[in-house]
């Protein structure tokens, strides 16, 4: 498993089926990344670029020994067994002292999660570059995406863990504890798109955001699952974006488009109750329009 430290991810709540060894890593169809950073003025003659560059060398440094004492985890998990295992082998066997790997992990069992953290502020970067006229819930099944690219990026590990992490009652309850701040910052996000001044009848809101994001992470480890029981085989793009289809139906007609493009169609019914006035931007989905007539008429009625 030396030649897989490179791509280290964790497991979304495993359930119950067979779990395949690991088989070489499968070629993948996959999904739209996350849109790069827009470059900033900065250049070089500024006084903190070095530091800068400096920080950012840390940082992937850090993350390299993280991979480097999740791959020792798992080589040793696999041969000795999880319980057997302890910090002080997992330690040796990356060539490091124990202080150092109580540096980077606060125990053996958070030592197999190393991306999570990383992975989260990746989805949370893609809601916060979504375009305005997207519809919140495309965003989020964008940002989830983001947690399938971690597990893609190393088939054969990714089905190790899962494997693991279904034997492990430990690793499981932190894996669920992983999947709830997914769902926490979906949640938040779709929240946001409301409008303070419509709530629905006995402001539901907050209700659909929840249900709604849990919707989403539910359907992307439905997909997950299947894959990993797979042996990290198929497509799995095909398969996502047909449980986000589901989910969108289900709830799209729900959650307004946003903020943004709430005043970006109007409607007006004139007092005779037979004309019917809508304006509305081309790019604004239409759902959010139809909406629109529809609180109009019920305003006329």
């Amino acid at each position: 498993m030396r030649a897989e430290r490179a791509d280290w991810g964790g497991l979304l709540e495993p359930s119950g089926g067979p779990v395949p060894h690991p088989h070489s890593p499968a070629h993948m169809q996959y999904v739209q990344g996350m849109p790069k950073a827009a470059k900033t003025s900065r250049t070089t003659a500024t006084p903190d670029a070095p530091e800068s560059a400096a920080g950012s060398r840390a940082a992937a440094q850090r993350l390299k020994m993280r991979r480097e004492l999740a791959a020792s985890a798992m080589e040793l998990f696999a041969s000795k067994g999880y319980e057997a295992t302890t910090v002080d082998e997992i330690a040796a066997a990356a060539g490091v002292a124990r202080r150092t790997f109580f540096r980077h992990f606060r125990s053996k069992e958070e030592a197999i999660f190393p991306d999570h953290d990383d992975t989260l502020i990746r989805a949370e970067a893609v809601l916060n570059a979504a375009p305005a006229h997207e519809h919140p819930l495309d965003t989020v099944c964008r940002g989830i995406k983001e947690v399938m690219k971690m597990y893609a990026a190393s088939p054969a590990v990714s089905v190790e863990r899962y494997r693991l992490t279904r034997e492990v009652p430990t690793l499981r309850e932190r894996e669920i504890a992983s999947v709830a701040r997914y769902e926490r910052l979906f949640t938040r996000y779709l929240l946001g798109h409301f409008d303070e001044q419509a709530h629905h009848h006995g402001n539901d809101d907050p209700l659909l955001a929840e249900v709604a994001a849990s919707a989403v992470v539910t359907a992307h480890n439905h997909v997950l699952r299947r894959w990993l029981r797979a042996g990290g085989q198929g497509d799995v793009e095909a398969h996502l974006d047909h449980a986000f289809g589901i989910v969108r139906r289900t709830f799209g007609t729900g959650i307004p488009a946003g903020r943004d493009t709430a005043s970006s169609s109007a409607a007006a019914v004139s007092d005779g109750g037979e004309v019917l006035v809508t304006v509305a931007r081309t790019d604004a989905p239409l759902d959010e329009v139809m909406r629109t007539i529809e609180k109009a008429l019920r305003t006329r009625a």
